[in-house]
């Protein structure tokens, strides 16, 4: 009875075991025959991807070649084409064909040598990014061991890099302003003083200097009293109508006209002089004989005008413009007589118009015209050039010439015939007496070019020689370069130029010197 479950257990035992066996064997048999069916799928996609592959390929070969002889069909026909309407150049048109055919094997080696390099090129990108990654990696890292090194920060370490980038600015912008210098002395100086001598030599104008006041001889002391009149009426009368003062001292047999305006001293004079000769001083006849002159002066005026114009070939201009020239007469600049200076400056610019193939006639009269801003009454305002340009635009003159006019003193662009007129407005004034100053004008001029020196950073003393022709800079050695020095006369030249008005030019010398000093004991 206790062995019949323990068989029956056994029997169960070898039941399962059998079934797990016989499992076993049908899942290996049915799972190999799965992955045969797989095998041949994955074959067959294979072979048929192989297949499409090889299409593609002899598709794209078949296209080459078609495109290949479609090239040399065409190329063919272009080569009869031009054999035709080319017959006689045939031998030439042959060896082209031969070149043609190399041109075609060269290309098809460039070709494949473009396709060598483009998978290279693809390569190298690949290979450029990973070392770009490894560039940015290291600056960082370079970045980090630079500010532990230093112990400057990012914005320390860049004000530093900027000032040694200014350092390198300043010693290249003086490198290259010595280089233009040079060129520009080489190259300009030699042609601008053959210019400017020919031009001087060939032009001897005179030089009148007038001042404030006119003197008018009296037949006698007696004279004096006839011109103050009763109780001063006479003289009253005369001031009134000419407005001018007149000076009647101790000089003997004298009266001295004063006025800063030379037209009305010019009126008063030759109507005192008429009224001595006629006799009859009264302010009846003072108002006539004044108003008589005024006349006599206008026309006068018309006539120095048109005497100027005649004298330097010049026609066509408008009436008012000619008046304009002749009441030049009457005003000075620097003690210099305007139409006198007008005049010469005219026939420089036509000397050195010529010289250079301008147009010297447009030239003599912008140079006669420069100044024609100065005759405009005080209730116009602004600098006379940019006056006299629209005095001339208003009465027709030429564009070339207004443009001159406006930019003589580069208060406007300049042009070719404005840097004329400056350069013969220059020469003119700078001339040997042809200027008069007085001494607390010439006094102010030097002061304000040593206090301009004096300004810049670095100056140690400064002096104006040879009456302001020349200002002598000495910078202190251990502030200013050598480069810096020659950066500040530029600097200083500029500054010059725009805060002063002087006659000539200004010969700037900047010194820097060390000396070492010791002693022997």
């Amino acid at each position: 009875m206790t062995q019949t479950p323990l068989i029956q257990n056994a029997g169960f035992s070898a039941l399962a075991a059998v079934l797990v066996l016989s499992g076993y064997f049908l899942a290996t048999f049915f799972g190999n025959k799965r992955l045969q069916k797989i095998k041949l799928k994955s074959k067959e996609l294979l072979e048929k991807a192989q297949h499409e592959v090889d299409s593609k390929i002899k598709e794209a070969e078949i296209k080459s070649r078609d495109l290949l002889i479609q090239m040399r069909e065409t190329f063919e026909k272009e080569t009869k084409e031009r054999r035709e309407e080319l017959a006689a150049s045939e031998k030439r048109i042959l060896q082209k064909e031969e070149n043609v055919e190399k041109r075609l094997d060269l290309l098809d080696k460039k070709e494949k040598d473009v396709e060598g390099r483009v998978t290279k090129l693809r390569q190298d990108e690949g290979a450029l990014s990973e070392k770009h990654k490894d560039l940015e990696r290291l600056v960082e890292e370079e970045k980090q061991r630079l500010q532990k090194i230093s112990s400057l920060t990012m914005e320390e370490a860049r004000s530093l890099l900027l000032a040694r980038v200014d350092e390198d600015l300043v010693a290249e912008k003086a490198s290259r302003i010595r280089n233009i210098d040079e060129e520009l002395k080489e190259a300009a100086d030699k042609k601008a003083k053959e210019i400017l001598s020919a031009a001087i030599h060939r032009c001897a104008s005179e030089h009148a200097g007038e001042t404030t006041v006119s003197v008018v001889h009296l037949p006698s002391d007696e004279m004096k009293g006839r011109i103050i009149g009763r109780e001063g009426r006479n003289i009253r009368a005369f001031e009134t109508a000419a407005g001018v003062d007149i000076i009647i001292d101790d000089t003997p047999e004298a009266a001295t006209i004063s006025c800063f305006d030379m037209m009305r001293r010019e009126i008063a004079k030759i109507a005192l002089e008429r009224l001595i000769q006629d006799g009859r001083i009264h302010p009846g006849r003072i108002e006539e004989i004044i108003e008589k002159v005024k006349k006599e002066i206008e026309v006068k005026v018309k006539e120095e005008g048109e005497q100027a114009t005649f004298d330097l070939g010049i026609h066509g201009m408008h009436p008012e413009l000619v008046k304009m020239v002749g009441k030049l007469k009457y005003r000075t600049s620097f003690g210099q007589n305007a139409l006198n200076h007008s005049k010469e400056v005219a026939s420089l610019m036509g000397i050195m118009a010529s010289q250079m193939n301008l147009d010297f006639k447009i030239a003599r009269r912008a140079g006669l015209l420069h100044d024609i801003g100065k005759v405009a009454g005080q209730e116009v305002e602004g600098p006379h050039a940019l006056i006299g340009a629209e005095i001339a635009r208003k009465y027709g003159e030429l564009p070339e010439v207004v443009k001159a006019i406006e930019c003589h003193h580069e208060e406007a662009e300049v042009t070719i015939y404005g840097a004329l007129v400056a350069a013969a407005d220059a020469v003119s004034a700078a001339r040997p007496g042809a200027r008069a100053e007085t001494m607390e004008t010439y006094v102010k001029r030097i002061e304000s070019l040593e206090k301009i020196a004096n300004s810049f950073k670095g100056v140690e003393k400064s002096f104006a020689l040879q009456a302001g022709r020349e200002v002598r800079v000495m910078v202190k050695p251990n502030k200013i370069t050598d480069d810096e020095a020659v950066v500040m006369s530029r600097d200083l030249k500029k500054k010059i130029e725009t805060d002063m008005e002087y006659p000539g030019q200004i010969k700037i010398i900047v010194v820097r010197e060390t000396r070492a000093i010791e002693f022997a004991k």
